[in-house]
C-alpha cells in the first residue's frame, strides 16, 4: 500500500480587521469614495487604501474598529458618519488578515483632514463616475521585496499619480454595487 499523501497544514488563523469606505456627494452633486495614502516607511507605505486596521480588544465590534481607526488616522469622529452598509469579508493574499469594510456615509464632508503623520500621508478623494468608467482600468506589472517576482495586476491610475490596486481595488469591486444602490439616498 503507496503511503498516504501529506495532509497540507491548515491555514493559520486569519487576523480581523476593519476598515471604513467613506462616502460623501462632491460639489458636482457625483458620489465621492475617500482614500488615504499610506505614509512610506510601512509595509503598505505610499498605497492608497481606506482608513483602516486591527481590531483591539477595546472595541465592541468591527464596526467600532473601523470606526476608531478612521478617528485615529484622519480626524473623522463617528458621530460625522452613518454607517449605511456592512460588506462581506475580504481575504488579503499575503498578510492572513480578513477584512471587514463598512460604508459610511459623511454628514458633512471636510477636506480639514487630521492626519495621523506617522501612518497617513494624504488623503484622496475619487469619484465613482470615475471609477466604473470605460476604459480607466488596465494591466500594470508591479514588483514588491516580498513577491518573488513581478505580477501582472489590474490597476486604476488616478490623476494624483496614485494607483488602484490590490485590496483596496478588490474592496472597491465589491462594493461598487452597494455604492450605486447606496448612493441614491446620499
Amino acid at each position: 500500500m503507496p503511503p498516504a499523501e501529506p495532509v497540507p497544514a491548515s491555514e493559520p488563523p486569519r487576523k480581523q480587521a476593519a476598515v471604513l469606505l467613506p462616502v460623501h456627494r462632491g460639489h458636482e452633486g457625483a458620489l465621492h469614495l475617500t482614500l488615504v495614502r499610506r505614509s512610506t516607511g510601512g509595509r503598505h507605505g505610499g498605497q492608497l487604501a481606506f482608513p483602516g486596521g486591527n481590531r483591539e480588544p477595546a472595541d465592541a465590534d468591527l464596526r467600532a474598529t473601523a470606526l476608531r481607526e478612521a478617528q485615529e488616522e484622519i480626524g473623522l469622529h463617528p458621530d460625522d458618519v452613518d454607517i449605511v452598509a456592512e460588506l462581506p469579508p475580504v481575504n488579503t493574499r499575503t498578510t492572513l488578515f480578513q477584512v471587514f469594510p463598512f460604508i459610511g456615509r459623511l454628514r458633512q464632508p471636510t477636506g480639514q483632514w487630521q492626519l495621523q503623520a506617522a501612518e497617513i500621508e494624504g488623503v484622496v478623494d475619487v469619484s465613482l463616475d470615475y471609477l466604473t468608467g470605460p476604459g480607466v482600468r488596465q494591466e500594470k506589472e508591479l514588483s514588491f521585496p516580498t513577491w518573488p517576482e513581478p505580477r501582472l495586476v489590474q490597476v486604476i491610475p488616478l490623476g494624483t499619480g496614485d494607483l488602484l490596486w490590490g485590496l483596496t481595488l478588490r474592496i472597491i469591486d465589491a462594493a461598487l454595487p452597494r455604492l450605486t444602490q447606496v448612493g441614491v439616498s446620499i
